[in-house]
């Protein structure tokens, strides 16, 4: 059958939410039929849950790998239970809602895990003050039958009550959570109702993230334990009416937990398996255990859909922050979202990062990280990611039929490249496969790298990128070390240096200078030149070559002849970043243009000066930019042909200062990774032959993959990388050919040493490297 999908969604994938469980109270003033969450006082330990003991059940989440702390609890307890009334005000709260706020600030402290806040039939004050401390908000609507026993004794299950909460939540502006109960005496003209209720409130305020569809499932020790549980034709009749009352774009869930039949709530068509927690127990259904989620991984592949993990807010939400969310949570949500405003994928932990001041090391500095260590892998990272390539799979939908276009020879457009960039488990390592096709027929099994050495020749830069944590203003003594600028005779020292140890390139990039015109650039070109006369000149990026025009207010073209004439070969990629002007507003306000940097590299393209394409990726962009990134350079690649090669790089964070400001994500993820360097391969084909991976960023392990994904090149050896190094990476300043030639060899793939036009390269004897 059909299933009918939020059309904000791209792809036909099913989310669910890594969380854990925290039970801040059992104690409740409602007496409902079917509930055994809600005790007495005399069977728990303490009518609250201790902060300490909150955090280490947070703790434990977020060792492995949740992104939600689900707080969920009875309401109002202290209005009942003169036990819950006294706990409060011996630890200085006001109501339970007081504590929940104290609680849930004190998760995202210690731990980063997003709360989720299922307080009940809240007033609308209630809901703003915790609007400061949880992303997201739930309630359950139920019914609206006010006249079902299962309600009776519970004053907060007041249809009017529940649904003024709904409305407040949407006056509000919080990203909600309901849902109705379905098999519990109500009728199915019951359910009509309560959805086409939430339905409206959802289209005056648009704030109804996801409806629960839950069914009945009767439990020993209540007034409705003989009472039939809900049948699955039942449910799936009522999944169906939330597809077909909601509005497109509310999400449909059902727990997973409650049926033995997973597969038949996927296809009456839900798009969410809820909350699954691997480490604690649905305290609301303590006799359900949570699916593993190789079990639910199983029954959405087969149902052609790929699970993919969500935030507690869905990316719609996410990705709307100022609307939807607090600016005291923005970096919170922000720190465990990829590029599409879902949750990072992969596996380990994901703490709070704090840093000390860094040690100077040379001409560079690396900082040093405090506390709590994240376990997952990231950019820069010195952990090894998750293996995703090579896997051989079977695939259906729009990324097999945009593959199978690639095979036939087809192009690909925005459209296809949005298809590809929003895939999910399988489809990323079918995509990596046809893209290592393509790379065997372009390159055959040569890996290729240059030797090559970094000559950053001063770190002081008048310009403010938010994303630089290299360079720094003439007086600054910040996190990432002092100031300087090398001498002539430095720059001398280092090329005869680098030629010795067998060099063939030197790449010159540095900050814009204040001190600095045009024509430090062109002595600089000299200064190598005249060291080592046959060294090939890889340097200065667009910012500084237009800058550097500018500066001498003479033409760009006439400027790049005096510097080709000086001995410059071939210009960098950088400065481009993300090659949208939006982006480009908040990464680097007052660096080149997409359109200058677009101009500079065809105007040296048109003096016979070869360039290469960069792209920064992982920190505030989302795909829809990495494909005007793409689309822009192929266009220039076709009326020129002077780029030689696609280079992804991925954003280190650690010591980026728009990281530190709380305005980005932490790098992308190892999916993100993998689909940049292969989808590159594939939209690029046939103009541009050559990806290269950054092992800088990387690391060995990671290029390594991606070298089955369709890498050909690893760059260069790279003697004295510091600008990696100064946002945070850990893999070393220099990479050895001889070890990565061994661990090629498993792979059937041969080392071999390249010139920077990727020509072979040959000794003095005329010998290939």
């Amino acid at each position: 059958m059909t299933i009918e999908r939020p059309a904000t969604w791209p792809r036909a994938r099913i989310t669910y939410s890594p969380k854990v469980f925290i039970p801040l109270t059992q104690l409740c003033r409602d007496r409902c039929g079917y509930c055994t969450f809600a005790q007495a006082p005399h069977h728990l330990p303490a009518p609250y849950l201790s902060l300490h003991e909150v955090e280490a059940v947070a703790n434990r989440g977020a060792q492995a790998g949740c992104h939600e702390a689900l707080f969920t609890l009875g309401e109002f307890p202290e209005d009942r239970y003169p036990e819950a009334r006294e706990w409060l005000n011996n630890h200085g709260y006001e109501s339970t809602v007081d504590y929940l706020v104290a609680a849930c600030q004190r998760v995202l402290d210690a731990t980063g895990l997003l709360p989720h806040a299922n307080a009940g039939a809240l007033g609308i004050e209630d809901l703003a003050r915790l609007r400061t401390v949880a992303p997201s908000q739930g309630m359950m609507i139920e019914s609206l039958n006010p006249d079902l026993p299962a309600h009776r004794g519970a004053p907060d299950k007041d249809p009017a009550r529940r649904l003024a909460t709904l409305e407040f939540a949407g006056e509000l502006a919080i990203p909600f959570t309901t849902g109705i109960l379905v098999g519990f005496g109500e009728s199915r003209a019951d359910r009509i109702e309560a959805l086409e209720a939430i339905a409206a409130s959802h289209e005056s305020h648009g704030h109804v993230q996801e409806v629960i569809v839950q069914n009945f499932v009767p439990k020993p020790g209540t007034t409705m334990r003989d009472a039939p549980a809900c049948s699955m034709a039942d449910l799936v009749d009522a999944i169906k009416l939330a597809r077909s009352i909601l509005p497109t774009g509310v999400h449909v869930q059902a727990p997973p937990n409650l049926i033995d039949d997973i597969a038949a709530i996927v296809e009456a068509g839900i798009d969410d398996f809820g909350g699954v927690s691997p480490v604690t127990a649905d305290f609301v259904n303590p006799e359900r255990p949570w699916p593993s989620l190789e079990t639910l991984r199983t029954v959405a592949e087969a149902a052609g859909l790929e699970l993919a993990p969500r935030l507690t807010v869905y990316p719609e939400f996410a990705l709307d922050a100022d609307r939807w969310i607090d600016e005291g949570l923005h970096f919170a949500v922000l720190d465990r979202s990829d590029a599409e405003g879902l949750g990072r994928d992969d596996p380990g932990a994901v703490f709070p990062e704090k840093y000390q001041d860094a040690a100077n090391v040379g001409t560079g500095a690396e900082v040093v990280q405090i506390g709590r260590r994240s376990t997952a892998w990231y950019s820069g990272a010195d952990r090894t990611p998750a293996t995703v390539i090579p896997q051989r799979v079977r695939i259906s939908g729009a990324v097999r039929e945009v593959l199978a276009g690639v095979r036939e020879g087809h192009r690909v457009e925005a459209e296809e490249l949005a298809i590809l960039f929003a895939a999910r488990g399988r489809e990323v390592a079918a995509i990596a496969d046809v893209a290592d096709e393509l790379r065997a027929q372009a390159n055959g099994p040569v890996v290729t790298y240059v030797r090559n050495r970094n000559i950053n020749y001063t770190n002081v830069c008048t310009y403010k990128c938010t994303f630089c944590g290299f360079s720094k203003g003439p007086l600054s003594l910040n996190l990432r070390g002092r100031p300087y600028l090398l001498e002539d005779d430095e720059i001398a020292a280092r090329v005869v240096e680098a030629a010795s140890r067998g060099a063939t390139e030197v790449c010159l990039q540095g900050g814009i200078h204040p001190d600095f015109d045009g024509d430090y650039y062109v002595r600089v070109t000299k200064i190598v030149k005249a060291a080592v006369p046959n060294m090939h000149v890889h340097g200065f990026t667009a910012l500084e070559v237009l800058e550097g025009s500018r500066r001498l207010d003479e033409p760009l073209e006439s400027y790049l002849l005096r510097m080709k004439e000086a001995g410059l070969a071939s210009l960098p990629g950088t400065a481009a970043e993300i090659l949208h002007d939006d982006i480009r507003a908040i990464l680097c306000p007052d660096k080149v243009t997409t359109d200058e940097w677009l101009m500079v590299h065809e105007t040296a393209h048109g003096l016979g000066l070869r360039s290469n394409i960069t792209i920064m990726f992982g920190s505030v962009e989302q795909p829809e930019h990495w494909i005007s990134h793409i689309l822009a350079t192929r266009a220039l690649q076709e009326r020129t042909g002077g780029f030689t090669e696609f280079i992804p790089l991925p954003f280190v964070h650690m010591a980026s200062p728009v990281y530190l400001k709380r305005r980005a994500r932490r790098g992308p993820t190892w999916r993100e990774v993998v689909l940049m360097h292969a989808v590159g391969r594939i939209a690029y084909r046939g103009l541009i032959d050559n990806v290269q991976a950054s092992w800088v960023k990387l690391g060995i392990p990671g290029v390594l993959q991606l070298l089955q994904g369709g890498v050909n090149d690893v760059g260069g050896t790279l003697m004295d990388e510091n600008i990696s190094r100064a946002a945070g990476a850990a893999h070393g300043q220099g990479m050895d050919p001889a070890e990565l030639a061994i661990q090629l060899e498993p792979l059937g793939r041969t080392l071999l040493q390249r010139t920077t036009m990727y020509q072979p390269f040959a000794d003095v004897n005329g010998v290939a490297g």
